[in-house]
């Protein structure tokens, strides 16, 4: 099925395949960048929308994060619990994924990223609404960690779209979600 508007997982993983430790640490993905951020920014310029769990969310306040990554982006926050107040620019997504994933591709625009964690990319990938994932292998093992979708029995058919790898050892995987048969 095409569809206009696609959700997008555009993450980065250990080579043990962790999207941080298990206490919500990223410091392990701290490496000097080459030019082009790995293609963030060519990435940022296809998306006018984030979808954020609401551990992510908290770890970017944590990490220092005041507001939206930039005007005119529009940031929804989903939690099972009800949110207090949310930074300038984000939204709590209040309706089940089924309905608000259809409504939001049902709006003029540009992709949808998924920013995670695993246990909401879990939720909308079970809900058949996670299009591509974009992943960056940072070659490091971290030993234990929160995996990339939370973990449960699945079989989710990928088709590989295009590798591409770094002087520095990432290695960037480019797959389409199939269909379930």
């Amino acid at each position: 099925m095409k569809r206009n508007r696609k959700i997008i997982v555009y993450i980065a993983i250990s080579a043990d395949g962790y999207i941080a430790r298990a206490d919500g640490d990223v410091g392990w993905l701290d490496r000097p960048e080459p030019k082009g951020n790995y293609g963030m920014a060519a990435f940022f310029k296809t998306i006018d929308t984030i979808l954020w769990g609401r551990k992510t969310y908290e770890k970017g306040i944590e990490m220092g994060m005041k507001s939206s990554f930039a005007p005119g982006v529009k940031d929804y926050v989903f939690s099972r619990r009800r949110q207090g107040v949310l930074l300038p620019g984000f939204e709590p997504a209040t309706e089940p994924i089924k309905p608000f994933a259809e409504r939001l591709r049902a709006q003029p625009g540009k992709n949808i990223w998924m920013m995670g964690g695993g246990e909401i990319i879990g939720a909308f990938l079970d809900e058949g609404e996670i299009d591509e994932f974009s992943i960056h292998v940072i070659p490091v093992m971290i030993g234990d960690g929160i995996p990339l979708v939370q973990p449960r029995h699945r079989s989710v058919p990928l088709k590989l779209i295009s590798t591409r790898k770094f002087p520095d050892g990432v290695v960037h995987l480019n797959y389409r979600v199939l269909p379930k048969a």
